[in-house]
């Protein structure tokens, strides 16, 4: 099982630099960030984390490949794993359909899955051979090179996806894994995994050796009910990007949680946790003491088959910087990083 970080880079850069360092020293296995204009640049902070971490894999869980041409993606992680001497990645995806609406892009018209199925295949080709010449749908180019080089000797390219089935099949027929975003119960991880195996198989490849991730809204705490307050503070702002699908997979009515993104359409981002309801909450996260974590991680998780825990580490400071809010007795992001070392990592060897 690996263990990761995935962090909103919204913390001052030497805040979010030490909790970098500090789930390498403590042996995770990769830390991501969203390549969004919303957050601070993740390229920057992750080539300013190379030469002061030793193990950690960095990358963007995702990258959206509608405001970011897929050369110039690949370009950077290329560059990047030279700056980590072969320690990037890379999860790709259309993008955040929100963000893609504060542009005027209608998600709807990029065809998506296409679009984004012909990005890897362009990155792939770019990553590995450092030139293209190539004619599809969506890009087109001719002798196009880079001295961006990856240090391994076959860099990891993933796709990130929600809905399903099609994207889940097309990771595990051409891709290096998946990552899949916000989902917590055992019948979407069943969903997820059997259509990766489904798509593996057809490609005729080991579907286990591929990267399945399940990346979640996590907090953890001994005070139980602050770790579950800060996760609802989350909570609406991450299952407003979730398919209607996905949600009801998850157990969850979208009428439920329509008030809430109407809410936060309007930027009212206070008023859509009071709208949040604590069992909607508690359904779309992973939250508590390190034992109410690991049960849920297990029953509705792990045993589908994952091989990947990617944690959103929520805290009281991204919740006061994102919602203006105050919480008390709400674990720090190290403290978090800590506690998943010393009691959540031993329960899944």
């Amino acid at each position: 099982m690996r263990f990761s970080y995935v962090m909103l880079p919204d913390y001052p850069l030497a805040d979010s630099m030490e909790s970098i360092k500090k789930a390498d020293e403590l042996g995770f296995y990769g830390c991501y960030a969203a390549d969004e204009t919303w957050h601070k640049d993740m390229w920057l902070l992750f080539a300013a984390a190379a030469d002061k971490t030793t193990n950690i894999r960095f990358g963007p869980s995702l990258s959206g490949v509608v405001l970011r041409e897929p050369t110039l993606i690949a370009q950077a992680a290329a560059t990047l794993d030279e700056l980590t001497g072969g320690r990037a990645e890379c999860v790709i995806s259309c993008g955040n359909f929100g963000l893609l609406a504060q542009y005027h892009i209608d998600w709807a018209q990029t065809r998506p899955l296409s679009r984004t199925l012909e990005a890897h295949h362009v990155m792939r080709t770019l990553l590995d051979e450092g030139a293209i010449n190539f004619e599809g749908e969506f890009y087109k180019y001719t002798g196009l090179f880079t001295f961006a080089r990856p240090v391994q000797e076959r860099m990891p390219l993933l796709l990130g996806a929600m809905r399903g089935p099609r994207s889940f099949r097309k990771a595990g027929e051409i891709s290096d894994g998946v990552h899949h975003a916000l989902s917590y119960t055992r019948e979407a991880y069943d969903y997820l995994v059997s259509n990766v195996r489904q798509g593996a198989e057809k490609a005729g490849r080991d579907w286990q050796s591929l990267d399945i991730g399940a990346w979640i809204v996590f907090a953890v705490g001994r005070d139980s009910a602050a770790a579950k307050e800060a996760a609802r503070s989350m909570v609406g702002l991450y299952a407003s990007s979730m398919p209607e699908e996905q949600l009801r997979r998850n157990g969850v009515d979208p009428a439920d949680l329509q008030p809430v993104i109407e809410v936060l359409g309007k930027g009212d981002l206070a008023g859509a946790i009071d709208l949040t309801p604590p069992e909607v909450a508690e359904r779309l996260s992973v939250a508590g003491t390190p034992e109410e974590c690991v049960a849920k991680l297990r029953s509705e998780i792990v045993d589908a088959g994952v091989n990947h825990l990617i944690f959103a580490i929520t805290d009281a400071a991204l919740v006061k910087a994102l919602m203006g809010r105050d919480l008390d007795n709400v674990a720090s992001v190290n403290e978090q990083l800590q506690l998943i070392h010393d009691e959540v990592m031993p329960a899944f060897p």
